[in-house]
């Protein structure tokens, strides 16, 4: 693959966010599609205290060079002050697969 291909993990206080979020990206082509998994339980400290909440888990298919703007739409769209927003590699994927991916991104 000669370009940097990532997952994107965002969570997200509910399934609409999710939904909402992942429509808008995949509107601009700022990702080729969107996983949406919940709800999951997360712990975290926040102010101090440790929390738990019930969330749900996005992951978003893109490229690295695109990865910047996509940050800026999802901290737009999201309701968290610091939302999480992860690039992790993809190091390899079946060619028909990434062709795809290629496609629907711009």
């Amino acid at each position: 693959m000669e370009e940097s291909y990532i997952v994107v993990m965002v969570m997200t206080a509910s399934q609409e966010e999710a939904e909402k979020i992942s429509q808008r990206l995949l509107e601009e082509k700022l990702i080729a599609c969107a996983n949406i998994f919940g709800p999951v339980s997360w712990l975290f400290r926040w102010a101090g205290q440790i929390e738990r909440a019930e969330e749900y888990a996005l992951l978003m298919k893109s490229r690295l060079n695109l990865f910047e703007n996509l940050a800026a739409a999802v901290k737009a769209l999201h309701s968290y002050e610091v939302p999480e927003i992860l690039a992790l590699p993809i190091l390899k994927g079946s060619t028909a697969y990434m062709d795809w991916v290629e496609e629907c991104l711009r």
